[in-house]
């Protein structure tokens, strides 16, 4: 019997992985069950595809050269999860300093792209709220996406950002704000 991502434990995975034999096969199954979770973390930060392809590519090079100093003491997402965020933050942060325009150019030509982007498929409250979480600092986008979108306790945010839960409340409480705030300002648009 075959076995599917669905069904394979992520300690079947990392035992794969720690027998040179099989590390291969190990991690063909560690990107066929987070691949997809891992990209719409980091779509949701870089919002090209394109981009959001280079980091996730990034992300399992990382994985794979650091996969046997992986000790267990958190959850195998939760570790591939912050490997992730921590990449593409280093993404991001590469990308502002390459960047040239002024951020209200950079806003309204990110709202143009995201227009034309053909892998983004929202109706106007999408699109809106994607332009609204595009105005967030770098720090509250991205525990408002870990949370809205991710679901992802408070608790487990805290192990990925390695910051308190109370910190991330008031993150999140903040990028709430100023959300309602701007969509609330939006009318035609």
């Amino acid at each position: 019997m075959r076995q599917t991502t669905s069904n394979i434990s992520d300690e079947e995975i990392l035992n794969l992985l720690q027998n040179d034999i099989n590390v291969e096969q190990g991690f063909r199954w560690l990107v066929l069950k987070y691949q997809e979770r891992l990209y719409g973390h980091i779509r949701r930060m870089v919002n090209e595809h394109d981009d959001a392809n280079d980091v996730i590519q990034n992300t399992f090079i990382k994985v794979f050269k650091n996969i046997k100093k992986f000790e267990g003491n958190a959850q195998l997402y939760t570790w591939l999860y912050r490997i992730a965020t921590n990449e593409t933050i280093t993404f991001l942060n590469k990308k502002k300093k390459k960047a040239t325009t002024s951020i209200d150019d950079g806003d309204l030509d990110m709202a143009n792209r995201l227009s034309a982007d053909s892998y983004f498929d929202g109706d106007l409250a999408q699109s809106k709220l994607k332009r609204a979480i595009e105005i967030l600092p770098e720090k509250q986008k991205l525990v408002f996406n870990m949370r809205y979108f991710d679901e992802m306790s408070y608790k487990e945010i805290s192990n990925i950002l390695e910051t308190s839960v109370g910190g991330l409340k008031a993150s999140y409480h903040h990028a709430v704000k100023k959300i309602e705030h701007f969509l609330n300002d939006q009318t035609d648009i």
